[in-house]
């Protein structure tokens, strides 16, 4: 079975700092970390691996930076590591974010199964898996909670708020994966030595045959408009030292003066 995880670097930091002229976020001077929802899909990949056999290929675009997330795969199990990065490709939106992985999709040749984090935790759309799966021209199921393989076809919970939808998709196909699918394994200092050791494949702009209309920022039919860090919350009062009936007259002096008694 040859599977393919499409993983996102997203900052790791509630400073979230952010381009004013492009409404983008500026990611090179920030700590990352490999979006939690992918990792949830790079452990289905790698369970599904180790079940039928075959091999896991981690797929990212981002910055050179990202092939640390790569990297960092590989030592959870992934088989390979390709990152797509080019100036060309920044500030993309996620149409021109999930054509771009797409044709990378199609260069890599043969897959079974794309799998996909529910969402990114940056953006939050939900909307580049989805978008993968129609630019290649694939059947896709969301949200899946449970994957079960059977003869060239894949059973899948699909979770919604009040259940669960039972789906039959055929192969090649793509599903998105939700948290409670599984607990992602963590990595050995044997898996984290090997994966320093990796070779991660490049692809740039040159090395596909891309439509420069559908790339980066210019080729993005969405625009953000605004964009800005949420407020930080500030701290509560702490009643500390009193006796309990000092503390109770302090604590209903605070709800009176807030009108909240």
């Amino acid at each position: 079975m040859k599977l393919i995880v499409c993983v996102k670097q997203v900052p790791d930091t509630g400073d979230i700092k952010i381009n004013p002229e492009t409404n983008t976020i500026i990611r090179e001077s920030m700590p990352s970390i490999v979006n939690p929802f992918d990792k949830n899909a790079l452990e289905a990949a790698v369970r599904l691996k180790e079940a039928y056999g075959g091999t896991v290929t981690v797929l990212s675009m981002g910055p050179k930076k990202a092939s640390e997330a790569l990297k960092e795969c590989i030592s959870l199990g992934a088989d390979h590591g390709v990152l797509v990065t080019d100036k060309t490709f920044a500030g993309a939106d996620t149409f021109s974010t999930s054509y771009v992985l797409a044709e990378v999709i199609r260069t890599l040749g043969d897959f079974d199964l794309i799998l996909c984090g529910k969402q990114a935790i940056d953006g939050d759309t939900a909307q580049v898996g989805p978008e993968i799966a129609e630019h290649l021209g694939i059947p896709q199921v969301t949200y899946a909670a449970k994957l079960e393989y059977a003869d060239g076809t894949f059973i899948v919970n699909k979770e919604h708020d009040e259940g669960y939808e039972v789906v039959e998709m055929k192969l090649p196909g793509l599903c998105t994966v939700v948290k409670s699918i599984n607990e992602p394994r963590m990595p050995t200092i044997r898996t984290k030595m090997a994966a320093n050791r990796a070779v991660i494949q490049v692809f740039t702009a040159a090395d596909l045959t891309l439509d420069p209309s559908k790339l980066g920022l210019k080729g993005s039919p969405t625009r953000v408009k605004r964009a800005f860090s949420p407020p930080k919350k500030e701290s509560g009062v702490k009643l500390d030292g009193l006796e309990s009936r000092a503390a109770t007259e302090k604590l209903v002096g605070f709800l009176v003066g807030a009108e909240l008694i």
